[in-house]
């Protein structure tokens, strides 16, 4: 349109018309000359209002996601640094409590004991000159560490420390074959020695055990604890080491040897104790974990089971026979092979059995009445002569 005093007139013309419908709509309310004018202009303009909504909705929607993109790019980012650090918050609260159950079981086994222990945690593993497996843990002279003290799990021995220093201390394990402890069979007095296999153990960490005795009998399943050292140095009594699993019976031999698996997992090691007060009087048994409990005889078990074999014979016996509440004393539902045979000397053997004898059944056309039947009285006669019904004379 162009800018010429026509259009300007025509604009004003409209602001003017404007103005007086506004105020007369204003003043007159909810007159019923202007109020239908006024809903339909909204109800046109008000349809119009919602189709320019919906055509023009998807298109600032895509302009207002460029413009947040880079703001929502960075909370993105925010959300998973906070995830990754929720998991590992988790993780460390598990590592936390396993550990804390496993301090707790070492220093019920220190106090059954009455060792005095440090607690300490296993870092790494190194190498030392001499050993082959050595471990590193948390723990120095500044918590009372030195050489030549034993080390414990919370099952059973670990091995000595072979190095301390300020803050950490080297431990040389049982499985190495560099050391060697005095053992003692649960239960008595036979001594013995425990030595490391290194890698000739295998996975399963087999250590050695070497009775002095060749003479005392050893089987699978005796357990094993340490006997201790002079002074306690390296090792204190009574601390358990392991299991034996197998007997090496070579004659001729001096000494009689075996091979135990000990109680720790040297492959999972993680909270230990470091034993800096022996206990003054030998433990001996008493920190040896509980014993399982034995199988039951074989003798007991067949004989449970042929009582169960019998009880279920019975009962599909009694199944195929059909025999119920009501049939186990009226005989019904019994084939009929072993139906009761009924003849006039009574009820006859039937399928290896013998039946009691029942009650003969009168027969067809015999039938009389006990009320009916005539009885007959011998007749008394005065020097009569009695005939027997035969023609003859008794």
């Amino acid at each position: 349109m162009r800018d010429t005093r026509r259009a300007r007139l025509m604009l004003g013309l409209l602001l003017a018309v404007a103005l007086i419908l506004i105020t007369v709509d204003h003043r007159a309310g909810n007159d019923h000359v202007l109020g239908p004018v006024r809903g339909f202009v909204g109800a046109v303009f008000g349809k119009a209002e919602r189709v320019g909504a919906a055509v023009t909705r998807p298109i600032t929607g895509f302009v207002g996601m460029l413009r947040d993109a880079p703001s929502a790019r960075r909370v993105i980012t925010d959300l998973r640094k906070e995830n990754a650090r929720l998991r590992d918050e988790v993780s460390a609260q598990r590592l936390d409590r396993a550990r804390a159950e496993k301090l707790d079981r070492m220093l019920g086994l220190a106090g059954l004991g009455r060792y005095r222990v440090v607690g300490a945690q296993v870092v790494a593993r190194r190498t030392v000159a001499g050993f082959e497996d050595t471990v590193e843990i948390d723990a120095g002279t500044a918590d009372g560490i030195r050489p030549d003290m034993t080390v414990l799990s919370d099952v059973g021995l670990v091995g000595r420390i072979v190095q301390a220093g300020p803050a950490s201390s080297t431990v040389a394990l049982l499985t190495d074959p560099a050391l060697s402890a005095g053992a003692r069979l649960e239960g008595g007095n036979e001594l013995g020695v425990v030595s490391g296999l290194g890698e000739a153990g295998g996975g399963g960490n087999l250590v050695r055990f070497r009775l002095l005795d060749s003479t005392v009998p050893i089987g699978v399943g005796r357990r094993i604890v340490s006997f201790g050292s002079q002074q306690s140095r390296p090792y204190v009594p009574g601390v358990p080491i392991g299991v034996v699993e197998r007997v090496d019976n070579t004659p001729g031999e001096v000494t009689r040897t075996a091979y135990a698996r000990p109680f720790t997992d040297f492959s999972a090691l993680d909270v230990v104790g470091v034993v800096i007060a022996a206990p003054k009087r030998d433990p001996r048994d008493a920190v040896l974990p509980p014993k399982p409990q034995p199988p039951k005889p074989a003798r007991e078990d067949r004989q449970r089971r042929g009582d169960e074999g019998r009880g279920q014979g019975r009962a599909s016996l009694e199944a195929e026979w059909g025999l119920g509440d009501r049939g186990r004393g009226t005989g019904e539902g019994r084939p009929e092979a072993a139906q009761e045979r009924r003849g006039r000397h009574g009820t006859q053997a039937v399928d290896g059995e013998v039946q009691e004898p029942a009650v003969q059944e009168p027969r067809a056309g015999r039938e009389t009445d006990s009320a009916t039947a005539p009885r007959h009285e011998p007749r008394e006669n005065d020097g009569a002569v009695a005939d027997d019904g035969r023609g003859g004379r008794n």
